[in-house]
C-alpha cells in the first residue's frame, strides 16, 4: 500500500510539473481595482490554494456545530 501511495504522488507531482512548465507566460489579472501579472501557473496555484483553505475552513465550521 505504500508503494502505491508513493506511485500516485509521484505521478501527480509530475502532472503538476507539466502544468507549470506550460502556463509560465505571464498574464494580466485584474481584482477589483489592482491590476497584476504574474505567471499563469502562479495564479493557478492561488486560486487552488484559496479553494483548499475555502473548503478546509467550510469543513471545520460545519463540524464544530454537529458537536454539542
Amino acid at each position: 500500500m505504500y508503494r502505491f501511495k508513493l506511485i500516485v504522488i509521484a505521478i501527480l507531482a509530475f502532472l503538476v510539473l507539466i502544468v507549470i512548465t506550460q502556463n509560465s507566460t505571464p498574464t494580466e489579472t485584474n481584482f477589483l481595482f489592482w491590476s497584476m501579472i504574474m505567471p499563469r501557473a502562479v495564479l493557478l496555484l492561488l486560486t487552488t490554494l484559496i479553494g483548499f483553505v475555502l473548503g478546509a475552513l467550510t469543513v471545520l465550521l460545519i463540524g464544530r456545530k454537529k458537536s454539542p
